[in-house]
């Protein structure tokens, strides 16, 4: 167990209460985003392709990263999952135009099955800011 303090954040989603888990936890400088799907804030899925999806999952990274006391600039790391090899194109689009300048390490994988049918793509990541 971490002496360091531990910090979440919620960003709504009705899965963090009924699963148990925190949309992103910092302890120390570093920053973890869980898997981010899709979700609207009032829990309906975004409609639209994966490249619309992926925009939602990486505004709510951001935005939570942000709420920890990062920037977009501070993550390290992403992982990209797919249900379909042919939205990788579309994602990584979005992906770049988030993280084009500051290039952090990617996975991209392709197969997933997710939570929800409708979900093409979920992302998570990681941060490591300044201080402590």
């Amino acid at each position: 167990m971490s002496s360091k303090p531990r910090t979440t954040h919620s960003s709504g989603s009705p899965f963090e209460s009924s699963i148990g888990f925190s949309r992103a936890v910092r302890i120390g400088n570093r920053i973890l985003v869980s898997g981010t799907a899709p979700v609207e804030p009032d829990g309906s899925s975004t409609p639209g392709d994966a490249a619309a999806q992926a925009r939602r999952c990486l505004a709510i990274i951001v935005e939570s990263v942000e709420a920890l006391g990062g920037t977009a600039a501070d993550v390290v790391r992403t992982r990209m999952f797919l249900t379909d090899p042919a939205d990788a194109a579309a994602v990584g689009e979005a992906h770049g135009a988030v993280f084009g300048a500051i290039r952090p390490a990617a996975t991209m994988v392709a197969g997933a099955v997710l939570l929800r049918p409708e979900w093409r793509v979920e992302i998570e990541a990681e941060a490591e800011v300044a201080g402590d």
